[in-house]
């Protein structure tokens, strides 16, 4: 910094800065669990467990330490950057990052769809979420394919979750995938890949602050998004004001923007029986006046 600036702060009777540091695995898991991921024992056991830990910590205190200094001489207020994003910024540069030109086209259009299989809730690990919304139900009429819990293809009621990697969000995974398909990027599953440990029961509301980074950063806002959510059940028509109002916080739009379309699959194939929920979604991207 240039020694004017300098000497200004120095002047000033009192300096206030503040930083922040999350020490937790990605899936928001304790100490324990990031260390267990690079076969670190906890609480430390050995002399290079105890010597690991201390670097952990020291690097933490490092970072709060110059977080807070470049806020003094800055002297101005800085957002944090969510973790999830923080760790995979570099790994996911590439992909985001074409070599060829992506084209400042007036609007462009892009498709999204995403899958998932629901279980009995004890199985599946987590509940339905939907939109960035948990979606309570009473017991529903879960078909047993492999005969889990009744006889092979028979009813079984239940309380229902997603099976996923991630929270198992098919309309925010159908968004992601879309706002990535119109900017002609890699798919959702290659960004955020389901064998990465810090993806495991993540809030998929991360993935969407990412894409509208990402979005806005090409340039683009959302023109419309249509959302289409097939599933059997639970009914999710009083859940669908709170998804749409999700969306538009975390997509900086307006509701006048967004709309989300709910239909059942007429109890045909893994949908109808239950065992599945799945999502497509169309919208268009708006190119930003200068």
């Amino acid at each position: 910094r240039d020694a004017e600036r300098q000497n200004k702060i120095a002047s000033k009777p009192i300096i206030c800065a503040h930083a922040y540091i999350s020490i937790r695995d990605f899936n928001k898991q304790p100490i324990p669990e990031i260390l267990s991921c690079i076969n670190i024992d906890y609480p430390p056991t050995s002399e290079m467990n105890v010597l690991v830990a201390k670097l952990l910590l020291l690097c933490s205190t490092t970072l709060l330490v110059a977080d807070a200094f470049a806020g003094i001489q800055n002297q101005n207020v800085r957002t944090t950057t969510s973790s999830y994003l923080l760790a995979t910024s570099t790994e996911t540069d590439d992909l985001l990052k074409p070599a060829y030109e992506i084209e400042p086209l007036p609007v462009r259009i892009g498709h999204g769809f995403d899958i998932h299989r629901m279980a009995p809730i004890d199985e599946a690990g987590q509940p339905v979420v939907i939109g960035g919304v948990e979606i309570t139900h009473k017991d529903q009429k879960w078909t047993d394919k492999e005969g889990k819990y009744v006889e092979a293809g028979g009813i079984y009621e239940t309380q229902l979750g997603v099976v996923a990697h991630s929270d198992g969000d098919v309309v925010y995974h159908s968004i992601v995938d879309a706002i990535f398909g119109a900017l002609t990027l890699p798919d959702i599953g290659q960004v955020f890949q389901d064998t990465d440990p810090r993806w495991k029961g993540c809030d998929s509301s991360k993935f969407m602050e990412h894409a509208y980074k990402v979005m806005s950063d090409y340039g683009y806002s959302i023109g419309n998004i249509d959302v289409t959510l097939i599933l059997e059940r639970p009914k999710v028509a009083s859940f669908k004001p709170a998804m749409k109002e999700n969306i538009v916080s975390l997509l900086h739009t307006t509701p006048g923007r967004v709309n989300i379309k709910a239909r059942t699959h007429e109890r045909v194939d893994s949908v109808g029986e239950l065992r599945s929920l799945s999502c497509h979604v169309v919208l268009t991207l708006e190119r930003k006046s200068d």
